[in-house]
């Protein structure tokens, strides 16, 4: 209907009329490209909001994470350090006690990482929509650095592990996580973190198993220098999670407390 009064204008030569017409024409296209680009803006917005409210989400729940590994492999480093202690004299233990804490040495925990936000706005260029940088700069660090998958390697496939378990009867490896194992923990529960490893606990065994079990290690010179290199790795990781890295641990400490 336009183009039509326009041709009608030309051939009446209606110049004013033409002008009016290509101003209605202008402001519409400019109108319609900025309605456009309100649209694009909200949209952007809504995506980084989405973006960002996942992204929290996610290192709430790897802030716990990073706290429950240091706390879980400081009582491990400790049961190591107990072991060893036993084993040179320095500080004696009963036999039932040397098993549970050099069984306690050898365990390991893992936990799922919550990357999927993360990824996702790498792969497709998208970190740009989180506007916080703060929460930017957390999540690229905390995603960033391989300490939790180095520390859960390591005790897994650690050699005092699989001599420990190697010199143990396995009845009593089994008395051993029944009654004295990992407790089980929900995500983010902070509270039962340390009642994970750390508690109080009794075998239910012969004394003669116990004994036995507990003169297969205090026989082994090796298991002295096994747990001395446990210690050694321990402390190595663990010394990365709280200093090397410790803008990672406070920046994940500030964002699991929000609105705790």
């Amino acid at each position: 209907m336009l183009l039509r009064r326009v041709i009608e204008h030309v051939r009446e030569q209606n110049w004013i009329a033409i002008g009016i017409d290509f101003v209605i024409v202008v402001v519409g296209v400019y109108l319609g490209i900025q309605v456009s680009n309100w649209n694009a803006e909200r949209e952007t917005r809504q995506r980084g909001a989405e973006f960002s409210q996942r992204l929290r989400a996610d290192l709430k729940e790897e802030g716990w994470l990073y706290q429950f590994m240091i706390e879980y492999y400081s009582d491990v480093l400790a049961a190591a350090e107990r072991s060893v202690d036993a084993l040179t004299g320095k500080a004696p233990l009963s036999n039932h006690d040397l098993l549970v804490n050099a069984y306690r040495a050898s365990q390991y925990r893992h936990g799922a990482r919550r990357r999927s936000t993360y990824d996702e706005l790498v792969s497709t260029g998208s970190l740009g929509l989180i506007k916080d940088q703060k929460l930017a700069g957390v999540a690229a660090r905390t995603y960033r650095i391989t300490t939790l998958e180095n520390l859960v390697r390591e005790s897994l496939e650690s050699l005092y592990r699989q001599a420990f378990r190697m010199s143990i009867p396995n009845d009593v490896q089994r008395a051993l996580a029944r009654h004295c194992g990992d407790r089980p923990l929900k995500l983010g529960d902070y509270e039962g973190i340390a009642d994970v490893q750390g508690y109080p606990c009794t075998l239910e065994l012969p004394q003669d198993a116990i004994d036995a079990a507990a003169t297969s290690l205090r026989s082994d010179p090796m298991m002295i220098r096994l747990l001395r290199l446990r210690i050694a790795d321990l402390e190595t990781r663990l010394g990365d999670l709280t200093s090397n890295n410790r803008d990672v641990f406070e920046g994940l400490r500030d964002i699991a407390m929000e609105g705790r």
